[in-house]
């Protein structure tokens, strides 16, 4: 579905009377901070998964601080 202009002037006129002229930066200025963080988000996501580098250990110990026994 295709918003036309008026479809757009409308529901701005709506964002206006529910938030007023004065806030309407500070609400659009939070939704364009919260759509890069779902962006960014969306990238961490579909980095692809190497080997894990020096730094990070391969496997997590057991839960609750128990050391596995040898075999």
């Amino acid at each position: 579905m295709v918003f036309g202009f008026w479809e757009a002037l409308l529901i701005l006129g709506i964002v206006v009377v529910i938030f007023g002229a004065g806030k309407l930066p500070t609400v659009m200025g939070d939704l364009a901070k919260g759509i890069k963080t779902f962006k960014a988000g969306l990238k961490e996501e579909e980095a692809p998964a190497g080997p894990p580098s020096a730094g990070e250990p391969g496997k997590l110990p057991p839960p609750g601080g128990e050391q596995p026994k040898p075999a």
